[in-house]
């Protein structure tokens, strides 16, 4: 796992942990503000039939890579919409577990970051501020479920012609490679500073599983630049190397 910061090398004792997930089931409880409430494909939309192949190859057994492929005669463009909503939604339930955690509250302004790297928020004027990093993932998720949640630019609609003119666009090409660099920041602030309390709830697995879901993804279709990925690349060039591996097994195989 990435290597945590000395002051951020917690194991929580089983006594804060138990306290902790009886905050968590509280938390996890639909709230008035909704902020991190996972967001959903309206039935029988484009949207929600591209999302039902990932359902149906995890939920047969799958492999990651066969869930991550572009289905046959599938939009490329579409495909990627629908996965920035999915790992949005992975990525905010995994920190609605922390939400309530009162270690957030230690962290200062450039504080809880991967090692050598600070994340800076861009704020609407443009100046570019310095925040503590549980700041900086709940700006970002808060961030990405207004971009989704504007029909303009998500449509889930039953018009798939004008979802798929949208999904095509440049615009929504620069603003999909915004959404997967801040989901990326997202999970290198939690390996970096809150793996362990992860581990203690017995969450690690979880948080795994849906990393290199993520990671997987991003590789099939060069979602991220190699600049970002540096400050995780201890972390990342694992699971990199294991979807070639299985990319080639799976291309032998056929």
């Amino acid at each position: 796992q990435c290597e945590n910061k000395a002051r951020n090398d917690n194991r929580l004792s089983s006594s804060r942990a138990s306290t902790f997930l009886i905050s968590i089931m509280s938390h996890l409880a639909p709230t008035s503000s909704g902020t991190f409430q996972p967001l959903k494909h309206r039935s029988g939309t484009l949207r929600d039939r591209l999302h039902g192949y990932t359902k149906q190859t995890l939920g047969a057994g799958g492999s990651i890579n066969d869930a991550v492929a572009l289905p046959p005669g599938e939009s490329c463009a579409g495909w990627v919409a629908v996965h920035a909503i999915d790992f949005y939604n992975n990525a905010s339930t995994i920190w609605a577990v922390l939400a309530n955690d009162p270690f957030l509250s230690t962290f200062g302004p450039g504080e809880g970051y991967p090692s050598g790297v600070e994340y800076r928020w861009s704020e609407a004027n443009g100046n570019a501020v310095s925040v503590p990093a549980p700041t900086y993932i709940e700006k970002a998720l808060l961030w990405i479920a207004d971009q989704i949640n504007d029909e303009a630019k998500f449509p889930d609609d039953d018009d798939e012609e004008e979802a798929l003119r949208v999904f095509q666009t440049p615009a929504f090409a620069a603003l999909c490679g915004q959404i997967f660099r801040r989901l990326f920041r997202v999970y290198g602030i939690i390996y970096s500073s809150f793996f362990g309390t992860l581990e203690a709830l017995g969450m690690a697995p979880h948080l795994n599983t849906c990393f290199k879901h993520f990671m997987f993804f991003c590789t099939e279709f060069g979602l991220l630049p190699e600049r970002e990925i540096e400050p995780l690349e201890v972390l990342v060039k694992p699971i990199r190397r294991q979807y070639m591996i299985n990319k080639s097994e799976s291309k032998a195989n056929k």
